[in-house]
């Protein structure tokens, strides 16, 4: 027995297996969590190498260049690049996307424990890092104070971090800029000369007085006690009344008398300040597939009840929160969605006149939703962007299926059958076409899992949900449709006349059947006369329609669109980079910034809060293999009020930032990027120059970068990737002289340090906490060049010796950083696009790189977000020939026919015409997200024609002649093709007039499907019977005429012309 006679004979049972799955999808949507990408592991692993005292060539040549040839034999690596500074090296892998880590980190150990006996002795052991998401911080605060400021470190390592760790999901809380309290003695060289000291003298008693010992054990009567000695600092002042030395009179020698006693804030090296004021930053990550909504609000509510307890001073404001981003993006597509379904649910209603029938319709949409959650929670995945715009994708077509078959159920009840014998024998009629237009949904969705890269990774949840949203409207339209139908709707009333014959009721006219029965009834016969019209004159129509194709993609082959890989998004921040002259002062680095900061707010109003970051932290660790700062560098990040509050976007925004930034003469390099795509910079065109000589690619770069500048328009943010040399002051030892006086040179080297940076002599312990003893030399007798002469150290004999007599001190500059990819030194420029497209940018970049030649001995190339917009294009190509190649499997098989399926494949090439005018009326660029758009609609335009074409062939069936079979087939099928596409089409309307926060990234695609369906409807309704007319009329009918002349019982006529339906409709249409 067949799935839908089974159905609607047990009309409980089907009813009880959906309610089923619609409390299982219920319950799957409830513990869904919300993010906004699916969990994906960026594939980078990263290799560093710490060789003290070596410089970055050296390192380059005895460790970077070593650990690289091993390397790039590992599996599924796509690119090795390399950054080489003084004592470090960082060799980076970046893997194909969706590559297991876990198991690539064993191959990577592996291939370095086999050459850790070819690096130089004093290398330590390369450490091996992998990036992933949950490393990325998911909020930052910024914490402001006024007179709590120096106090602020410890109240936030005491109270404001425990609470906030206890927040479940919380990955790591990281404070940058945080006052920290340090206790300096700052000693007068003069003073320590004219005592005949050296500073490690002072540092040791400092450290010697400063410790709680152990002394043994004491037993008294029966008890037994522990002794110790506690002599630790319980303030700073006693530090002061400790005795250094004692002089030959017997003179005792105090700290007081040769240093002064600080205790203080560290001394300043980052400067970070919000809105002008002192602040720390506190960064939060969370833990590998936790909620990151979720764990945002729990958050806020947790700094709800702190800030009740914090002094009135404090004002933690939001810098970044990712949830509002997620929150923002998902409620756009929510409403999108909403949308979506109020608009299908009207279509059918104004299509089918009938409340019941538009239940019965709309019903396939929240079954094939609870079943797309059900889905997500097995796949553990969660509410995000891509599979919420999968949804919105798919709304307009889960309904297509149920109202092909309802819409044929109802033609059969029109003609006097009963719900339940409609149900059945209509069903039969349409199940094969409804399951063929289905597969080739499939056969569109499928093959995007296969797609490789970061496509690949974003595309496989939108391809699987698709696909399963659609197989379940199939199963709904065979199963619950019909029963549905052979239950709600009503049969024809009908009554015995006078003449005992049974005669048709005529139903109530309604405002339904006054209105809208005639309109549309007005259009079907148009469209007759129309087909009939076409049908006659075939050449006139072809021509006008190859005629129409060639004009609508003109734009397309002049270049009128432009290409993108993903479209910017405006999320109201931007990344502010500024370099100033090398060799500025951290001091001058933040007046400066305080300066720009000003000016900021008077040209941009809309500027909430600036938060600034100047210098560097002096702290080693991961994060130094990624640091660049340096005391002339500061970074801004600039939040602006919501997207639908300020009339400029966030572009504008950023260009008038840019202007005002090219004036300062101080400022050397600067960069103003819009935060975009997952959190990242603003998309860039990459120019790679491959080159040995550092002089010779240097110089290239800079060339490159003024023709740019000069000629590109639209060339903003052109920045150049190697750092400017360094200025540094080298003392260079005279080997004899050490030897003299019984030194060598890390000796020196260390005495030196002590000097400058400062001895550690201990701890100061307050309430748990240890604060740093510093000692070193005040700051009047360590600020130039002569001071470091005047510097004493003690020789092996005790005696003072200055540092000038050792060795000559002089300035240079240090090499820059050495940047490696692909096993050879490179300098990027990195250039970002305004006011025009990636494609467009990277044209004029190539055209000025070609005018003014390369010269030899070096490579130019262009990379960045452009080589992976061509790679993803390049994908999405192969992926398209695919699709089409299993659509024509599909539609051959059905049909078995090689001829039909390239009739129904006419509407294919001309919905190329419609995205391409959409594209160019809109001015919108085609990118990745567009392109898959144009995918999706080689799927939607076949379905329509597969409905057609197939009514066709069942009208043929019957024994009409063929133009008259393809009219009767088109003025039956009009209404369903026609509520197919616009449900479709309005099922994409809101996201493409979307106009919320992240509505960009999805807009193309609405845009794409819109124009394209709009021009293939109208090919579908009139190309498609042209060229099955012209295609069909030798062969098929011959070989069938051939067939039913062999049998004479097929040459009967089952049913005389007059009383077939379908004849009769066709003559009330030609009336």
């Amino acid at each position: 027995m067949s799935i839908y006679k089974s159905a609607i004979n047990r009309p409980v049972t089907t009813l009880l297996v959906f309610v089923a799955v619609i409390v299982i999808g219920i319950f799957s949507f409830l513990r869904l969590p919300i993010d906004q990408f699916p969990e994906m592991d960026p594939p980078y692993i990263s290799v560093l190498t710490v060789y003290p005292g070596a410089s970055a060539s050296e390192i380059e040549t005895n460790v970077t260049k070593i650990i690289e040839n091993n390397l790039n034999s590992v599996d599924y690596l796509k690119e090795i690049t390399s950054t080489t500074k003084d004592n470090i090296s960082v060799v980076m892998l970046e893997l194909e996307w969706g590559t297991d880590l876990d198991e690539i980190i064993n191959d990577v150990r592996s291939y370095i424990d086999m050459v850790t006996d070819e690096l130089p002795d004093g290398c330590t052991n390369p450490f091996i890092f992998k990036f992933s998401t949950s490393s990325m911080p998911i909020l930052q605060y910024s914490i402001t104070a006024d007179e709590s400021y120096p106090g602020l470190d410890k109240l936030l390592n005491d109270e404001i971090i425990p609470q906030l760790s206890m927040v479940n999901g919380i990955g790591n809380l990281t404070l940058s800029g945080s006052p920290e309290r340090y206790v300096y003695v700052d000693i007068d060289q003069q003073k320590l000369d004219a005592y005949g000291l050296p500073l490690e003298t002072v540092g040791s008693a400092i450290a010697a007085n400063n410790l709680n010992l152990s002394s043994g054990t004491v037993k008294m009567n029966k008890e037994q006690y522990q002794l110790e000695v506690r002599s630790e600092y319980v303030e700073s002042s006693e530090i002061n009344d400790i005795v250094v030395t004692v002089t030959s009179e017997g003179r005792q020698v105090f700290v007081r008398d040769l240093a002064t006693v600080r205790d203080t804030i560290k001394d300043l090296s980052l400067d970070e300040k919000t809105n002008g004021r002192e602040s720390v930053r506190l960064m939060v990550t969370k833990q590998t597939g936790a909620n990151t909504v979720q764990i945002c609000q729990d958050l806020e509510k947790e700094l709800a009840k702190i800030k009740k307890t914090l002094p009135r001073d404090i004002k933690i404001e939001t810098i970044y929160d990712s949830s509002e981003d997620i929150q923002n993006s998902i409620s756009s597509l929510e409403e999108s969605i909403l949308y979506a379904l109020l608009f299908v649910v009207l279509v059918v209603l104004f299509f089918l006149g009938e409340w019941r029938s538009t239940l019965i319709i709309s019903l396939t949409i929240p079954i094939s939703l609870i079943v797309a959650f059900i889905y997500l929670m097995l796949a553990d995945s969660s509410l995000n962007i891509i599979s919420l715009s999968s949804l919105t994708v798919a709304i307009g077509m889960v309904v297509d299926d149920a109202i092909v078959v309802l819409e044929n159920i109802t033609k059969h009840i029109e003609r006097g059958s009963s719900p339940r014998e409609a149900s059945i024998y209509a069903t039969n009629e349409v199940w094969v076409s409804v399951i063929a237009t289905t597969l080739v949904i499939v056969v569109v969705f499928v093959p995007l899992t296969m797609l490789t890269g970061m496509a690949g990774i974003m595309f496989k949840e939108l391809g699987w949900l698709v696909t399963i949203m659609v197989c379940t409207s199939t199963v709904v339209a065979i199963t619950l449709t019909p029963m549905l139908c052979s239950k709600l709707l009503k049969a024809r009333p009908v009554r015995i006349n006078e003449r005992g014959v049974i005669e048709n009721i005529p139903p109530k006219r309604n405002f339904y059947q006054r209105f809208v029965i005639p309109v549309l009834d007005a259009v079907d016969r148009a469209y007759a006369r129309l087909l009939r019209w076409c049908l006659r004159h075939k050449a006139i129509t072809l021509g006008a329609i190859v005629l129409f194709f060639f004009a609508s993609i003109t734009p397309f082959l002049m270049g009128k669109i432009g290409t993108d890989f993903i479209q910017e998004t405006d999320n109201g921040r931007l990344s502010v980079s500024i370099e100033l002259a090398t060799g500025y002062r951290i001091e001058e680095t933040a007046k400066m910034a305080r300066y720009i900061e000003s000016r900021f707010y008077e040209l941009v109003p809309e500027i909430k809060l600036i938060s600034t970051s100047a210098g560097t932290t002096d702290d080693d660790g991961v994060s130094a293999m990624f640091s660049t700062t340096m005391n002339n560098t500061m970074s801004m990040t600039v939040v602006c009020n919501k997207k639908n509050e300020r009339e400029r976007s966030i572009f504008e925004i950023a260009e008038v930032l840019r202007q005002e930034l090219a004036s300062y003469p101080e400022i050397i390099d600067y960069q103003c990027d819009v935060s975009s795509f997952m959190g990242g910079a603003s998309s860039t065109v990459d120019v790679e120059i491959y080159g040995y000589s550092f002089d010779e690619t240097n110089a290239f770069a800079q060339e490159v970068r003024n023709a740019i500048r000069d000629n590109v328009p639209g060339a903003r943010d052109i920045d150049i990737s190697r750092e400017k040399d360094r200025p540094e002051i080298k003392i260079n030892l005279d080997k004899e002289k050490l030897a003299y006086h019984g030194l060598n040179s890390s000796t020196v080297s260390t005495y030196v340090r002590n000097r400058v940076n400062g001895m550690a002599s201990g701890f100061l312990k307050e309430d748990g906490d240890e604060y740093d003893i510093v000692v070193r030399l005040q700051e009047e007798d360590r600020n130039s060049i002569t001071d470091i002469e005047d510097m004493t150290i003690p020789t092996a004999t005790g005696a003072m010796i200055k540092i000038k007599e050792l060795g000559k001190i002089e300035e240079y500059f240090a090499p820059p950083t050495i940047e490696r990819k692909s096993r050879q030194r490179i300098v990027t420029i990195s250039v970002t696009p305004y006011e025009t497209s990636m494609g467009e940018l990277a044209a004029g970049i190539q055209q000025t790189v070609d005018r003014m030649g390369v010269p030899s001995g070096i490579t130019v190339r262009l990379a960045g977000n452009y080589e992976d917009q061509q790679d993803t294009f390049q994908d999405l190509l192969l992926l398209l020939a695919l699709i089409i190649l299993l659509i024509y499997i599909v539609l051959a098989s059905q049909f078995e026919s090689f001829v039909k399926p390239v009739m129904i494949m006419t509407a294919v090439p001309f919905a190329l015409s419609g995205v391409v005018l959409a594209l160019w009326i809109t001015g919108t660029t085609l990118d990745m997200i567009g392109s898959l758009g144009f995918i999706m609609l080689v799927g939607i335009a076949t379905k329509n024609a597969i409905v057609l074409v197939d009514y066709t062939n069942l009208m043929r069936d019957r024994g009409y002649e063929l133009n008259e079979a393809i009219a009767l087939s088109g003025a039956s099928r009009l209404r369903p093709v026609l509520m197919t596409a616009i449900t479709t089409f309005l099922g994409m309307l809101p996201m493409a007039l979307s106009q919320g926060e992240g509505a960009e990234m999805w807009k193309p695609m609405g845009i794409v499907v819109i124009g394209g369906l709009l021009v293939a409807t109208v090919v579908t309704l009139v190309v498609v019977p042209v060229f099955y007319a012209l295609l069909s009329r030798h062969g098929e009918r011959d070989k069938d005429r051939k067939t039913r002349s062999q049998f004479i019982f097929m040459q009967l006529s089952p049913n005389p012309e007059g009383d077939d339906p379908e004849v009769r409709r066709s003559q009330e249409l030609n009336q």
